[in-house]
């Protein structure tokens, strides 16, 4: 098989993996939810975009912190705060528009699986949450 068909064919079955298929199905957030032992304490606002993630399927191919438990598909929360923060209003609707649109070769190969049915407002508290996981 050649190197050029594996990587696609892994890629398609990261964004499988990844994929939100549209489906409305239960939430079980206890067990989706990043660990707040290790994140920076919170404010009302920045627990909602944790809230919101947790409820969401980012942590499939997410982790908290590069150190956290597992590895995933996609960087670490931590890496995208400290790649892109500070955190200019522009900055915060590029990447709400990335989450809702998808896209690929930021972080390598791997594409990520947009996410229409998130609402704006939801993804742009998510992003100003990781935003605030910058060390």
């Amino acid at each position: 098989m050649s190197r050029k068909l594996l990587v696609i064919l892994s890629c398609t079955i990261f964004a499988a993996a990844c994929g939100n298929s549209g489906e409305s199905k239960p939430t079980d957030t206890t067990a989706k939810t990043p660990s707040t032992s290790t994140a920076p304490a919170t404010t009302n606002a920045d627990s909602k975009g944790l809230e919101l993630i947790g409820a969401s399927d980012c942590t499939t191919c997410h982790r908290l912190d590069k150190a956290g438990s597992g590895a995933s598909i996609g960087p670490a929360y931590s890496e995208v705060a400290a790649k892109y923060s500070p955190a200019a209003d522009s900055t915060v609707n590029r990447l709400v528009k990335k989450i809702i649109s998808g896209g690929s070769g930021v972080w390598g190969a791997v594409p990520m699986t947009p996410h229409p049915s998130i609402p704006e407002p939801d993804v742009k508290e998510m992003v100003k949450y990781i935003l605030t996981l910058k060390k």
